[in-house]
């Protein structure tokens, strides 16, 4: 059906509702300084909610894929992923700083401005995965058996963990690059660039791993060579978009130089970002210790409960960096009270999805855990560990907009002590007691999870409300 005959059809309110929809994907560039609140968190919403949806489908392809292989190879991703998650926590951060500081530049009409902090972002992107890949490649055997894999483990998983670890480029670049465009307000490319990288994953995985016809049979191994390769190639196009001179951000070779005043702003403000997430993922990497205690199908079954949990958590996220966006341009257009209700928007439809989802969560446990597994032991992990995160839902729905409200503000330091509070203060004590004091085994580190993020999100509306964050110069 055309989309005029399907515009035809549909009552005048939906028609609208669609044609915004397009309007959102097809990318064109507007001003979300002005006008309607609501238009604006829908334009900037809708593709970066499907970004966030491409991103979630690499954390359960992965999974899905190697699952034929065993409960060993779904325990190498997990444990692999987990350490990652430190990455994540250095790209991400930074990737709020990035954010933070290309919306604020954009806001104020200093475009030139925000393409010399995506030029700044490019070497510091290089830097961190320098360390990164050196660290990994030389002791991927040693971080297995440190995260507590057992010799059967880490024989199927040391070239998958060396490999991730190694070509983590991809993973830094396709994040920051990323961050660039959104902070541009050009959520419709970032969008684009996920379903690419995406589309080469999920169509090398499957061949890779298993080795149809002349193809090599890598296992596990397959699936990191198709990730790296899909996030190379996604990270190469917005890197092209970005030099072609079509969007409102042209880099040159001029903003590649060496500018200590701009990378010296981005470290400072992405400091409070890194650690913010190195706290909340530590404190994960710890969990999944908790459990590598009760053997690989607990660890199995945690993975694939965490991995659905991402899936339906990364379209929120989408949203909450839409919110970060217009906080950022509308502080840098000097409109603080439009900041502000851009955030009330976002959060009522924050809520209003993950309530949604959660109830599909508690609901429909044992299928979603059975979609990638048939091993009862693992199923029942699973199951178990997702329906008693889903109890938590809208609670996370607040603690996603207000967190990410901070960071576009350029506020990372706040988010950072709420972290520090309800994860490392209250998480991990409360995971241990559960587990092991009360008996509650992996069950009781699911509920450490899900009480301490509800906490960080009553918390984070408080300060929040405080409205320190809109004096926050960056």
């Amino acid at each position: 059906m055309s989309t005029e005959s399907l515009d035809a059809r549909l009552p005048r309110r939906w028609r609208r509702a669609w044609a915004l929809v397009r309007e959102a994907v097809a990318g064109a560039e507007h001003d979300y300084t002005s006008g309607s609140i609501g238009r604006a968190v829908f334009l900037l919403a809708i593709p970066m909610m499907l970004e966030m949806a491409m991103e979630s489908v690499f954390a359960v392809v992965d999974i899905y894929f190697v699952s034929g292989r065993g409960a060993a190879s779904v325990a190498v991703v997990g444990l692999t992923e987990a350490v990652l998650t430190l990455l994540y926590a250095v790209a991400i951060g930074l990737g709020m700083a990035v954010s933070a500081l290309v919306s604020r530049r954009i806001g104020e009409g200093n475009v030139d401005g925000a393409a010399k902090v995506a030029g700044q972002t490019i070497w510091l992107a290089v830097a961190a995965w320098l360390v990164v890949a050196t660290l990994g490649i030389a002791f991927a055997r040693d971080i297995l058996r440190l995260m507590g894999a057992d010799e059967d483990v880490v024989a199927v998983g040391t070239s998958y963990t060396t490999l991730m670890l190694g070509g983590s480029l991809s993973i830094l670049l396709l994040f920051l690059l990323n961050a660039v465009l959104r902070g541009a307000g050009n959520a419709a490319l970032a969008m684009r660039v996920l379903w690419l990288a995406n589309g080469i994953n999920i169509l090398l995985g499957p061949l890779l791993i298993y080795g149809p016809g002349p193809l090599p049979e890598l296992g596990v191994t397959g699936a990191a060579v198709a990730t790296n390769i899909g996030r190379g190639i996604g990270a190469l196009f917005a890197l092209h978009y970005l030099t072609n001179g079509r969007g409102r951000i042209v880099l040159r070779l001029r903003h590649l130089h060496a500018d200590w005043r701009v990378m010296s702003g981005l470290l400072r403000v992405s400091a409070g970002g890194v650690f913010q997430f190195i706290i909340a993922t530590s404190s994960y990497i710890v969990l999944m210790r908790v459990i590598s205690t009760y053997g690989s199908a607990a660890i199995a079954g945690y993975t694939i409960a965490i991995r659905i949990m991402m899936f339906t958590f990364l379209p929120a996220w989408g949203l909450s960096n839409a919110a970060a966006t217009l906080v950022g341009q509308n502080l840098g257009a000097k409109q603080p009270e439009r900041a502000e209700a851009s955030v009330w928007v976002a959060t009522r439809y924050n809520v209003a999805f993950l309530v949604a989802v959660g109830v599909v969560g508690v609901v429909f446990a044992e299928a979603l855990v059975g979609f990638f597994t048939q091993e009862p032991e693992v199923l029942r992990y699973g199951a178990a560990g997702l329906r008693i995160v889903s109890y938590g839902y809208g609670f996370y729905a607040v603690g996603l907009i207000v967190t990410q409200a901070f960071n576009g503000a350029g506020d990372t330091s706040t988010p950072t002590w709420l972290n520090a509070l309800c994860f490392w203060v209250l998480q991990l004590p409360l995971a241990y007691a559960l587990a092991k004091v009360l008996g509650l085994g992996p069950d009781g580190v699911f509920w450490a999870a899900a009480i301490s993020e509800s906490m960080l999100a009553v918390t984070g509306l408080i300060l929040f409300r405080r409205g320190a964050w809109k004096l926050k110069v960056v």
